[in-house]
């Protein structure tokens, strides 16, 4: 191990920090910065590489630890500080794969740790004291790499011990490494290929290696050395010292901020009644300005506002050039959302301790570490990507001809951090009475929004509306199966997407009144807002869908099984049979078994 030369040395008796000492200490400190940028600069260690993944990789080492070490009002602003730059150290860390034999330090990856790159005051332990300073509070991320390097088995290159201990610190049990930029650093080597896991969810600090389980020989930490504990102004009597703070911090606000995107209905009233007045909101573009009604949000009320105009532009650009459907349009939308997210995530100010953020942002910002530490509440607008994508997948295994079951799947990533996210989400907000049913007990059931509309006067009974489009996902193949069996006429609202000649054989009109329809029918393996079946719900017109489409049980609502013409056909055959030519149809209200 080799330990470089610290202007702290360990004393055997509390001495008060002066001018004098405070200046002498931050020349040696120059000096052995100095001369660590020359070493480096002839000889340091490399600059590792990330990776989404290690392909066959356990957990062989993991620590957690408390964010939250001090309650007190008066500690609130520095606690939010020190955990705002564990966010940022922890997103230059994540995913770095440390090769066997390579030399791993923590200075390299993360950089001086100054204003300019988004750090701000926490508590930093200098001369004996706890005291404000930009970037305090890395210490704790040090402690959690010194404790999965020694539990993987790592060689320790340079490890230096906090010269005080900081009650309930690692530095209790001798397992605590001290950084100070850029001559105090954590240094090792493993002896097999691992992949560094830094990450903070709602509570914790979480650092994990990630290698071959059964690899490493655990070496013995340090041996523990007597040391003082570490003083602060909060619990010394020192007040004539000239680092006490004489002025109190007062504690900031809590504040939410709202990340939004698309304007449903049901979020905008959420929303308006969730947030306070000191809240704030971004969104990808204002478009109650510029009269786009699907992002028209209203922003009265917020402490600010911001928006992402540039990336939203790219956005609709890049979904233009896409088409309608397909595996390149879903890459478009993914890739458009990532740096809307980014945009919006410099609203995220070390005072923002709850966050509201719609699903499609969500993966994003788990990723890059600006949700950790935060109580979280999700915007759902569609199935977890884990769940749909097994969905289609089980469904694509049963009809492979059917090319746009299987034209698109998200990368593993995104999926795992979704997941991630979810899982540590406090509460999801939706109206959709499926994905509320897969989070009992943390989901916020909102009501959909129903439409005012009215029945047309001229009813054709053979006649059936598919909401559309005309694609497998949302139960195009079941509906033309039925419609040949029954003779029935069809019309579809939506884009054709499953080819030209998909409707051959049936008798289909053009797009018009569907309220005139017997019947609005979508057996939708997936659908995320049920809009047309809200709108025909409301003007009398009977539904034949699935629980994929979010309704709960109604009159008026026939629920059955997904992909299945046969099911279809009989609710068809119940609804048309029981009423005369001319009629208005009988709301038919039938069970559904999962």
């Amino acid at each position: 191990m080799t330990v470089l030369s610290s202007p702290r040395r360990r004393r055997p008796s509390w001495t008060r920090p002066t001018r004098l000492s405070s200046v002498v200490f931050a020349a040696k400190a120059a000096v052995l910065r100095a001369r660590r940028a020359g070493q480096d600069l002839t000889g340091g260690p490399p600059r590792l590489a990330k990776a989404e993944a290690l392909e066959g990789a356990d957990i062989v080492a993991e620590d957690r630890s408390p964010l939250w070490s001090d309650e007190t009002l008066a500690e609130r602003a520095l606690q939010l500080g020190k955990v705002q730059n564990l966010r940022i150290a922890c997103r230059a860390l994540d995913g770095l794969v440390i090769p066997a034999g390579s030399v791993f330090s923590v200075w390299r990856h993360l950089g001086p740790p100054v204003r300019a790159r988004g750090y701000v005051e926490g508590r930093m332990l200098q001369q004996g004291c706890m005291m404000a300073a930009v970037g305090g509070g890395l210490c704790q991320l040090s402690n959690a790499l010194y404790e999965v390097a020694l539990q993987a088995g790592c060689r320790i290159v340079e490890r230096h011990a906090h010269s005080r201990i900081v009650p309930g610190s690692a530095a209790v049990l001798g397992r605590d490494a001290t950084v100070a930029w850029n001559y105090v650093d954590l240094r090792f080597t493993p002896s097999q290929t691992l992949r560094l896991s830094t990450r903070l969810d709602q509570g914790c600090l979480v650092v994990r290696l990630l290698g071959r389980k059964g690899a490493a020989t655990i070496p013995g930490a340090e041996p523990i050395l007597p040391r003082l504990a570490a003083r602060s102004c909060g619990s010394c009597d020192e007040t004539d010292c000239f680092r006490h703070e004489r002025r109190e911090r007062a504690p900031p606000a809590s504040r939410r901020v709202f990340l939004v995107d698309e304007a449903w209905p049901e979020f905008q009233d959420y929303v308006q009644g969730a947030r306070r007045l000191e809240d704030r909101l971004g969104l990808p573009i204002d478009g109650a300005r510029l009269r786009l009604a699907r992002y028209a949000w209203r922003t009265e009320g917020f402490g600010r506002v911001a928006s992402a105009p540039l990336a939203a532009v790219g956005r609709a650009l890049a979904l233009r050039r896409a088409g309608l459907q397909g595996a390149a349009r879903r890459s478009a939308e993914l890739a458009a959302a990532g740096k809307i997210a980014a945009t919006l995530a410099r609203g995220l100010a070390a005072e923002v301790t709850a966050v509201t953020v719609a699903q499609s942002y969500l993966p994003f910002l788990w990723r890059d570490g600006h949700l950790g530490g935060r109580e979280v509440s999700v915007l759902m607008t569609r199935l977890p990507m884990a769940t749909l994508q097994a969905r289609l997948d089980a469904h694509a295994a049963a009809h492979p001809e059917r090319a746009t079951l299987a034209d698109f799947r998200a990368p593993a990533w995104l999926v795992e951090a979704e997941g991630e996210a979810l899982a540590q989400a406090h509460e999801v907000v939706t109206p959709h009475a499926e994905i509320a049913a897969m989070f009992e007990g943390r989901a916020v059931r909102l009501p959909w929004r129903t439409p005012k509309i009215e029945r047309g006067e001229h009813l054709s009974p053979r006649r059936i509306a598919f909401p559309g489009p005309t694609v497998a996902r949302k139960g195009a193949h079941a509906v033309r199966d039925a419609a040949l069996a029954l003779d029935l006429e069809v019309m579809p609202l939506g884009s054709e997407l499953e080819g030209p000649d998909f409707w051959r054989g049936v008798r289909t009109v053009p797009a018009g009144d569907w309220t005139s329809a017997a019947a609005i029918v979508q057996p939708a393996l997936v659908e995320d807002q049920p809009r047309r079946l809200l709108a025909a719900l409301a003007a009398g017109v009977p539904v034949i869908a699935t629980p994929a489409c979010g309704l709960d049980p109604q009159p008026g609502l026939t629920l059955i099984q997904p992909d299945d013409p046969g099911t279809l056909i009989g609710a068809l055959e119940i609804l048309l049979g029981r009423d005369a030519p001319g009629e208005p149809p009988t709301p038919v209200v039938a069970g559904y078994g999962v």
